[in-house]
C-alpha cells in the first residue's frame, strides 16, 4: 500500500512537542520529508530522533520575522518547494476577564493570529500548486471557556482567515483548512495548572470529565486527521473545520 504522503516536502511549526510532533511522526510515517520547527534546540533535537530519517529540524520562533525568513531559506535551499505546511506554533494562558492585561492580549495575538499569517504568507513563494494549508485551531475557538477568552478569540480568528485565503489562493488551487483538537494530553495542556504535578493531573482529570467520550486525545490521534487534511483524500476538502475533539464542540 502506498503511503499516503510519498514523496511529499512538509513543513509543521511548533513540531517539536504535543501535537505538532504528534502531526510530524505521522507524516513521516505516511513517507513525507518533515521540517519541524521549535523555539528550543534541546526538543527539536529530541523530535527529530524520535521522528526519524525524514526529519529535519530548525529552531525558529514563529513571532520573528527573521526565523521565518531563515526557515524558508533553508527549506528552499534542501527541498525547493512546500507540499504541506501545517501551523502549529502558538500557545497561551488562562486569565479571566476582569484581569486580562494588554501584555497577556499581545502576546496571545502575536502567537496565535500575526504569527499564523505571516507563516504562511512568507511561505506563499515556496507552496506548491495545489499544496494544503492545515491551520491548528482549537475547540476554544468555537466554544466558551472560563479565564480563556483571549486564547479562544485568537484561534476563531484562525477561522475567518481559512474562509478568506481560499479564495486568495483558488487559481493555484492551494487548500487552507482548520484542524482543531479538543483536550489533547500534552505538557503544555497539562501546564496551564501550573507547575504542581498534582494541579496538572486534577487539570486533566476534569478536562476529560468534559468531553464526550470520557477522555483525552492524544497527539497521534491528531496526526492521523492531519494526514487526511494533507493528503489527496481531502482533495474537494478546503475552508473547512475538522474537529479532533471526542465531540466537544458538538454538545
Amino acid at each position: 500500500m502506498t503511503n499516503k504522503l510519498e514523496g511529499k516536502i512538509a513543513v509543521v511549526t511548533g513540531g517539536s512537542s504535543g501535537i505538532g510532533l504528534g502531526i510530524a511522526k505521522r507524516f513521516a510515517a505516511e513517507g513525507a520529508h518533515v521540517y519541524i520547527t521549535g523555539r528550543r534546540q534541546a526538543e527539536i533535537d529530541k523530535a527529530v530522533a524520535a521522528i526519524g530519517k525524514h526529519a529535519t529540524g530548525i529552531q525558529a520562533d514563529s513571532t520573528s520575522f527573521t526565523d521565518l525568513d531563515r526557515l524558508y531559506a533553508q527549506v528552499k535551499a534542501r527541498s525547493g518547494r512546500i507540499d504541506v505546511l501545517s501551523v502549529n506554533a502558538g500557545g497561551g494562558s488562562m486569565l479571566p476577564l476582569g484581569q486580562i492585561t494588554e501584555q497577556h492580549f499581545d502576546e496571545t495575538f502575536d502567537r496565535n493570529v500575526k504569527a499564523v499569517l505571516f507563516t504562511v504568507q512568507k511561505a506563499l513563494t515556496l507552496l506548491a500548486d495545489g499544496a494544503s494549508v492545515i491551520l491548528t485551531g482549537s475547540t476554544a475557538g468555537s466554544t466558551g471557556a472560563a479565564a480563556f477568552s483571549v486564547y479562544g478569540a485568537s484561534k476563531a480568528a484562525l477561522r475567518n482567515f481559512a474562509r478568506s485565503w481560499i479564495i486568495d489562493l483558488k487559481e493555484r488551487q492551494i487548500r487552507v483548512n482548520i484542524l482543531s483538537p479538543g483536550p489533547t494530553r500534552t505538557t503544555g495542556l497539562a501546564e496551564l495548572a501550573g507547575p504542581e504535578a498534582e494541579q496538572q493531573k486534577g487539570l486533566l482529570d476534569f478536562l476529560a470529565t468534559q468531553v464526550p467520550m470520557g477522555r483525552l486525545g492524544d497527539p497521534d490521534e491528531i496526526g492521523k486527521a492531519a494526514v487526511f487534511l494533507a493528503s489527496d483524500d481531502s482533495s474537494f476538502v478546503t475552508g473547512a473545520e475538522l474537529f479532533v475533539d471526542g465531540g466537544t464542540a458538538q454538545v
